[in-house]
């Protein structure tokens, strides 16, 4: 259990560096890991600005990578890492792929749909329900959102 937590840690930040990577996009900064046996098989950031597509959320691109990856869309032996807590759309895509875990950073009390405002994931109508594991590394997932969004508060301040 001890070992597992420290890998989950060690993946989350790793889910924070592709947060980071968003911020050179002007992305809200929200980064996604997949990874299975230990090694992470796909990775990605929000992608919504740049590519003007509504679903482009971090977790569903990692999980198109993933389902890419390994020839199937049955995610089934992986762990999702996410800096923030899945919307809706991106719980039911969760549910879906068949992940066995999400571990995520920082709660969504807006939006999120894995415990937060819904838990879709642990809805027992679905035939599928992963481990959801929240608050891993949440004050720095919390902070880089939180940072993000004060300077574009300040910056329409200012113009």
């Amino acid at each position: 259990m001890e070992e597992e937590k420290k890998l989950d840690v060690a993946f989350m930040q790793e889910a924070l560096k592709e947060a980071e990577e968003a911020l050179e996009y002007d992305e809200v900064p929200v980064g996604a890991l997949i990874v299975m046996g230990g090694k992470v098989v796909a990775r990605a950031h929000n992608m919504r600005e740049t590519s003007q597509d509504a679903t482009a959320h971090a977790e569903l691109l990692a999980i198109r990578k993933a389902c890419e990856a390994l020839k199937t869309w049955r995610l089934v032996g992986c762990t999702l890492y996410v800096t923030l807590e899945p919307c809706p759309m991106c719980a039911g895509a969760i549910v879906l792929s068949r992940l066995d875990r999400v571990v995520f950073g920082a709660s969504d009390p807006k939006a999120g749909a894995c415990g937060s405002l819904m838990n879709i994931p642990g809805d027992d109508r679905f035939n599928h329900r992963p481990e959801i594991v929240p608050g891993v590394l949440a004050e720095e997932c919390a902070r880089i959102l939180k940072d993000f969004f004060m300077q574009k508060r300040q910056k329409n301040i200012l113009t």
